[in-house]
């Protein structure tokens, strides 16, 4: 794979690079008007989609940091989004260009005050795995093999101005009004830059792992504080195929079973017992290991559960208190989903379309058991996020719903599911861990 030999780090310079690819994507719509003369309407989006996709996927990569961090957001949201966009959006989860031998050195070097081989027996300059913060080097000390993440450069220092450009696109597509959405870009923002910080990484890395320890099937590396820093991080190095790879291949319904079971458990036993996730559920951050156990990855995105939002939002879990309208409509003013300034049309409208929302998301929360392979229930999310997405009532109507945990609790459900799904995970038990049954 190529390799990068310098990242803009400027506000100029990353600035100039998004507004590149925005003349990029205007030429390709020129385009698409033009195809629709010759091509049926499916075929001109089609392609429209792909060119803008590879564009923006190529732009974003160049950039790293936040900007591509984004893309790995929007990649989850298979509902939604155009497939083509998915598809490339996905790579930023472990697979884009990492920075060249010469780069690596002189970064480690800035972060660490050291080089590579004045801390390790031997060091990879050659990266295994990058990513869209950091990039992972495998490195040996004292016979042990170890894996050695380095942020990259420029990217801590260059978050909030990413967003402030991001944040006008972003506002346009999910119809967010410009009173109060400030809460909702300041929730992303704290949580790319604590991502930023690796001391702090490391120590929720140690606190999970000896949470979740007496999860059966589950593993975690050793974290070395001794060869990490702000912006370096030093684990074990874990041997093993992404899950996305492991799911391409897989016919052996035993072990998705176990995996998936370990999965759902990690993730109930944080949530419920916890009340802090890990909220970053894709294939990047989960390998599975040679004697087929799942390995978690990558603890720098955790959500603290508030109380005041984890009861009223798990209490809509229970199929008697969904089907209750009075009490519905009261826990979605508790979440602010319906605001004091609705209109009547707004809150039946949002009543109705959450009340269909949260009557589908809870229903593996309704058995004992459930299975993630059923393409009929997946079926059902997608069809009901691409209908809302094409909403034309709903464009009009004020997108600022939701209390601003709502962010990282709908991305953390979103990718469980997926992860389930592509498991094919059957017969996982669900209530292990719940509080709320």
């Amino acid at each position: 794979m190529k390799t990068i030999n310098k990242i803009p780090v400027s506000k100029i310079q990353r600035a100039s690079k998004l507004v590149s690819t925005g003349a990029k994507v205007g030429v390709n719509y020129l385009k698409y008007y033009g195809d629709k003369l010759t091509k049926t309407e499916r075929e001109a989006r089609s392609k429209l989609n792909e060119t803008n996709a590879e564009d923006i996927y190529d732009s974003l990569k160049q950039l790293k940091g936040s900007a591509l961090k984004v893309a790995q957001m929007l990649s989850m949201e298979k509902s939604i989004m155009p497939q083509a966009y998915v598809e490339k959006f996905s790579l930023a989860q472990f697979s884009v260009p990492p920075l060249s031998p010469a780069l690596v050195l002189k970064t480690f070097k800035t972060y660490f005050g050291k080089l590579p081989n004045e801390l390790f027996d031997s060091f990879n300059t050659t990266s295994v795995n990058a990513a869209s913060i950091g990039q992972v080097h495998s490195a040996e000390k004292n016979g042990k093999k170890l894996a050695v993440k380095i942020q990259y450069p420029g990217v801590a220092q260059s978050i909030s101005s990413d967003l402030a450009l991001v944040k006008p696109i972003a506002m346009k597509m999910f119809n967010i009004k410009g009173k109060d959405s400030d809460k909702y870009f300041k929730e992303v923002e704290g949580k790319l830059i604590e991502e930023t910080n690796y001391i702090l990484e490391l120590q929720q890395s140690k606190e999970i792992a000896e949470a979740c320890a007496h999860i059966p099937n589950l593993q975690f590396p050793e974290y070395y504080e001794e060869l990490s820093s702000e912006r370096i991080l030093t684990m074990d190095y874990m041997k093993g195929e992404h899950l996305s790879e492991f799911t391409s291949h897989n016919h052996n319904q035993e072990i998705a079973n176990t995996l998936g079971q370990a999965l759902w458990d990690f993730y109930m036993y944080q949530i419920h017992v916890l009340k802090k996730v890990h909220a970053d559920p894709h294939p990047g951050n989960f390998l599975v290991s040679d004697d087929k156990q799942l390995v978690a990855l990558d603890f720098g995105c955790m959500k603290t559960i508030p109380d005041d939002f984890y009861t009223p939002y798990f209490e809509l879990a229970k199929p008697e208190l969904i089907s209750n309208k009075a009490f519905f409509v009261e826990k979605l003013y508790q979440l602010e989903i319906l605001r004091d300034d609705d209109s009547e049309e707004e809150v039946a409208f949002f009543t109705e379309m959450f009340h269909q929302l949260m009557s589908l998301f809870t229903q593996p929360f309704h058995a004992e058991t459930f299975d993630f392979s059923d393409g009929e229930f997946f079926g059902k999310i997608t069809e009901l996020g691409q209908r809302y997405s094409k909403n034309t009532e709903l464009r009009k109507m004020n997108g600022n719903r939701g209390s601003k945990h709502f962010i990282y609790m709908n991305r953390t459900f979103f990718g469980l599911y997926n992860l389930m799904f592509d498991l094919k995970a059957k017969n996982i038990v669900i209530n292990n861990f719940t509080t709320f049954k």
